[in-house]
């Protein structure tokens, strides 16, 4: 450990306060078990996955139109999805820290 009189980072004041801060507000952190963090780690690599899936046939998509007005389309699409993943696997993940 480090040396209580040693001057302190700025990244370990931060983090002091948060704690403190989150204390004050009366939330508790507790330490994930193994399996929390198993799951979630097949959480991200799953939708890790999917969103490297979606990338790839979004790209190859890509390559066949020339129209700008589809080609903006095909975009909102793929942003669409891509943003509907990220979010499917951010709540997984809140729902496996519970």
């Amino acid at each position: 450990m480090a040396d209580d009189r040693a001057p302190k980072t700025s990244f370990e004041l931060a983090m002091e306060r948060l704690r403190k801060k989150d204390a004050d507000a009366g939330i508790e952190t507790r330490a994930l078990t193994d399996e929390q963090k198993a799951a979630i780690a097949e959480a991200r690599s799953f939708y890790g996955a999917k969103i490297a899936e979606l990338e790839v046939m979004h790209q190859s998509k890509l390559v066949s139109i020339l129209d700008p007005a589809e080609r903006e389309l095909v975009e909102q699409n793929y942003r669409r999805e891509k943003e509907r993943l990220t979010s499917d696997r951010d709540n997984k993940v809140d729902k496996l820290r519970r």
